[in-house]
């Protein structure tokens, strides 16, 4: 399992963005998320990573 930080706001998002957020369960900032660690969660994480944060 990982755990994932949005740290920014979704304010200025392009949709594509904003939609892989959502779709990774994080709604407001400083939420924390434990998700399974699988090919499709870590590319979501990639592509939005200047916004989200792998916690430990």
């Amino acid at each position: 399992m990982i755990k994932v930080k949005l740290k920014r706001s979704l304010i200025g998002l392009k949709p594509k963005q904003r939609r892989t957020i959502k779709a990774l369960g994080l709604r407001k900032i400083n939420q924390i998320k434990e998700l399974p660690e699988n090919d499709a969660v870590l590319g979501m994480i990639k592509k939005v990573q200047t916004f989200v944060e792998v916690v430990k």
